[in-house]
C-alpha cells in the first residue's frame, strides 16, 4: 500500500513539513489522553477536587470552594505542567539524540548529557551548601553542554561519526556518574539527602517560578528541532549519502546536539534525572507515525509528556500517603523496555 504524506508549508517560510498521513490523529488522541490524565492528577491527593472543580477552577469559573483556587492552581497545576514540559522535553531529546547516532538505543541518558547535568547540579548541592538554589538549573545546563561539547569534540576524527559518539557518550556517562556517586560517598549528609532527592527525579514542589524558567527552554529548542527534523531525516542515511545531497552534515549535527543538551539539561535542572523517558518515547512515537521526523518529533514528544504525568500520577497514588518520585516509576518501566529493544534489536 503506498504510503500517503500530508504536505504542510507555512506561508513566508523557504520549507515544507511532509507528514505521515496518520500524524493529526495520534496528536489528537495524544493531546486528550494527556488533558484526562492532567485533570485526574490535579485533582488527586489528600484533599480531593472532583475533575468538573478542577476544570472550573482553572477556568475561573469555580466558586462554590474557595479552597479549590489554591490547591489547585498553586500546589497541584504548575507541578502537573512541570511533568508534562520535562516529559516533552526529555522525548525530543531523545529522538534528536537517536536521530543523529542512528541507534535505536540512544538517549541523553546513554550519552552522558543527563548525568552531565546531574554532576553540575550535584556538585553544587553538596560542595557549596550556600549557593543560590535558583542557580542550580543554570548550573545543569552548564554541565550538559559541556558533556555535549566534549562528547562532539573527542568524537570529532576528520568529522564526526554516529559510532564515535556513542562510544565517546559513554565514557563521559560512567566518568559523571562514578563523580557524582564519589560525592554523595563523603558529602555532608544533609546535603546528601538533598541531592539524593533531586537525583531520583520528582516534580514535587515544583512551583510556577520553574515553570516559566523551563517554558523559554522548551519552545526555543524544541521549535529549532521541529524546523531541523527534515535534517535529521537526511542523517538517517548515513554520512556519505548526506554529503553527497550537499548537506552541511557538521553543522547540522552540531546545531541538533546543542538542541538535544539544551533540552535534556534543561529538563534535568528543572526536575531531577528522570531516566528512559528519552528512550521509550521516540520508540513508541515510531510505532505510531512511522520514522520520518517531520511527524514523529512533535508525537514523540506528546508521547513523553504523557508518560511523565501518568508516572507523577502513579508515584503519588501507589502507596499513598507515601509518595515515589516519578523518576522510579519511569525507570521501573523503562528498564524492562530496554532490554525489550535490546533483544529485539540485537541483530541490526
Amino acid at each position: 500500500m503506498k504510503q500517503q504524506w500530508l504536505i504542510l508549508r507555512p506561508p513566508g517560510l523557504p520549507m515544507s513539513f511532509h507528514l505521515d498521513h496518520r500524524v493529526p490523529g495520534i496528536v489528537v488522541g495524544l493531546v486528550i489522553a494527556t488533558f484526562v490524565a492532567m485533570v485526574v492528577s490535579v485533582g488527586q491527593g489528600e484533599y480531593y477536587v472532583p475533575p468538573v472543580a478542577v476544570i472550573r477552577t482553572v477556568l475561573g469559573l469555580e466558586t462554590d470552594n474557595p479552597d479549590y483556587a489554591f490547591i489547585v492552581m498553586t500546589l497541584r497545576l504548575p507541578r502537573t505542567l512541570v511533568a508534562w514540559g520535562v516529559g516533552m522535553g526529555l522525548a525530543i531529546a531523545g529522538t534528536i539524540t537517536q536521530g543523529i547516532t542512528r541507534n535505536p538505543l540512544a538517549s541523553p541518558d546513554i550519552v552522558g548529557v543527563s548525568d552531565g547535568a546531574s554532576l553540575a547540579a550535584v556538585t553544587l548541592i553538596v560542595l557549596f551548601p550556600g549557593f543560590p538554589t535558583a542557580l542550580i538549573p543554570l548550573a545543569a545546563f552548564g554541565g550538559a553542554l559541556t558533556v555535549a561539547v566534549l562528547v562532539y569534540l573527542l568524537a570529532w576524527q576528520g568529522g564526526s561519526s554516529s559510532v564515535r559518539l556513542i562510544l565517546v557518550g559513554v565514557g563521559f556517562s560512567l566518568i559523571a556518574g562514578s563523580l557524582t556517586n564519589l560525592m554523595v560517598t563523603f558529602g555532608n549528609i544533609y546535603n546528601v539527602s538533598q541531592a539524593l532527592v533531586w537525583l531520583a527525579g520528582s516534580v514535587y514542589g515544583r512551583s510556577w517560578e520553574q515553570l516559566n524558567v523551563f517554558i523559554p527552554w522548551l519552545l526555543g529548542f524544541g521549535c529549532l528541532s521541529l524546523v531541523m527534523s527534515r535534517d535529521l531525516n537526511v542523517l538517517q542515511l548515513g554520512d556519505q549519502v548526506a554529503r553527497s545531497l550537499g548537506s552541511p552534515l557538521e553543522l547540522k549535527r552540531g546545531l541538533l546536539l546543542l538542541s538535544g543538551a539544551a533540552l535534556a539539561g534543561s529538563a534535568v535542572a528543572t526536575a531531577g534525572n528522570i531516566r528512559f523517558v528519552g528512550l521509550m518515547a521516540p520508540h513508541l512515537g515510531r510505532q505510531m507515525v512511522g520514522p520520518s521526523h517531520e511527524g514523529l518529533l512533535p508525537v514523540a514528544a506528546l508521547t513523553g509528556g504523557f508518560v511523565v504525568v501518568v508516572a507523577d500520577l502513579l508515584g503519588r497514588l501507589l502507596f499513598a500517603p507515601i509518595e515515589l518520585p516519578c523518576g522510579l516509576i519511569t525507570a521501573i518501566v523503562g528498564a524492562p523496555y530496554f532490554l525489550y529493544v535490546l533483544i529485539r534489536d540485537r541483530n541490526s
